[in-house]
């Protein structure tokens, strides 16, 4: 059916938009013959521009400390980020809210365990989380004092993961563990004291244990080396780390007000974070407003999805950060960073 007349008629334009009209046609450019190559010009004092000199960096001073080298960052995109986060962390700290970092096995391997270990002794670390190969990470460094071995090598030799004293004391740890009904982290922690570890002043395990602060370790089954060698019970490492998701959801429980940060975790860690939220989400829990950040050296998939974005999105308030960096800079950085904002120097 045709439509009438009036209704194929367009509308005729108000008078302040001709008005505006008229103006942009007035700034039309005619720099070359021809066409012109835009329909209107405005002013830039009209322009909203997401840039400014304010938000620059200034200029470095000889007196700058070095924990105040995030002063340099320029209040735009990672350097805004960064800043955010120090601020974030350090106010949790202040008003007694939960910290908890999210670790891989690089970070182990890069060697800032030290500084982590700093967090946990002054508060700031409220709980650690890591993968299976953080902690065989961890616990030979406890021990022997070295880790990582050359893959390539060792895969092309038959030989790879076969090292017989990391396996033996991790799954008879993991093993008394389980008969003792307690998580991963704990058992290992325990194990390393009760060891009397040459180097335990530089694992995490040991100082968690040490100072009381929350270690969970989250595996699955087939993806460490330990689980290679014939003692590995699956039953005792299946039921201990389930107890450190348990233990790691009453942690999220309480996360209002505080900050996640995983460091290195492509994909466990981020899973896990995921589902302990939406356990705590089932029972009406309010876990918001906090501050979730993902610091590594490439921005994955899931660390963006199931740390930074999906759960910051519940309620109100949160705010998701990624930080691109090698944790062996970022993490001493972030460390220099938070000790001088508390320190009040």
């Amino acid at each position: 059916m045709r439509g009438t007349r009036k209704s194929r008629v367009r509308a005729r334009p108000s008078s302040s938009r001709m008005g505006r009209v008229r103006s942009a046609r007035s700034h039309r450019t005619h720099a070359h013959p021809g066409r012109a190559l835009v329909a209107s010009e405005f002013s830039i004092s009209l322009r909203k521009s997401k840039v400014s000199v304010d938000n620059f960096a200034p200029d470095f001073e000889p007196s700058l400390a070095c924990g105040e080298i995030h002063k340099l960052f320029p209040d735009i995109l990672a350097g805004r980020d960064f800043k955010i986060l120090v601020e974030a962390i350090v106010s949790a700290k202040r008003h007694k809210r939960p910290v908890i970092f999210m670790i891989g096995g690089h970070v182990v391997k890069t060697g800032v365990s030290p500084l982590i270990i700093q967090l946990i002794g002054e508060d700031v670390v409220t709980a650690l989380a890591m993968t299976g190969s953080a902690a065989i990470h961890d616990v030979e460094i406890a021990m022997w004092g070295k880790t990582s071995e050359e893959v390539e090598e060792a895969l092309e030799d038959g030989v790879f993961g076969m090292t017989a004293e990391t396996a033996r004391f991790m799954n008879k740890a993991i093993g008394s563990g389980f008969e003792r009904s307690e998580g991963m982290g704990l058992s290992l922690g325990k194990a390393l004291h009760a060891a009397r570890a040459p180097f335990i002043e530089k694992s995490l395990a040991g100082s968690c244990y040490r100072k009381g602060t929350p270690l969970t370790v989250h595996v699955a089954i087939g993806t460490d080396v330990i689980h290679q060698h014939p003692d590995a019970s699956g039953e005792a490492i299946g039921e201990t780390s389930m107890q450190d998701f348990r233990l790691f959801v009453s942690l999220i429980e309480r996360l209002r007000g505080g900050v996640v940060v995983n460091i290195g975790s492509a994909v466990i860690l981020p899973e896990v974070f995921l589902k302990a939220i939406a356990s705590v989400r089932n029972k009406g829990i309010r876990f918001w407003p906090f501050t979730a950040a993902n610091i590594d050296m490439i921005q994955h998939y899931r660390p963006l999805k199931n740390v930074v974005e999906r759960p910051t999105k519940i309620g109100k308030g949160s705010v998701g950060i990624k930080l691109t960096g090698h944790h062996e800079i970022m993490i001493p950085l972030l460390t220099a960073s938070i000790m001088h904002r508390l320190s009040g120097a």
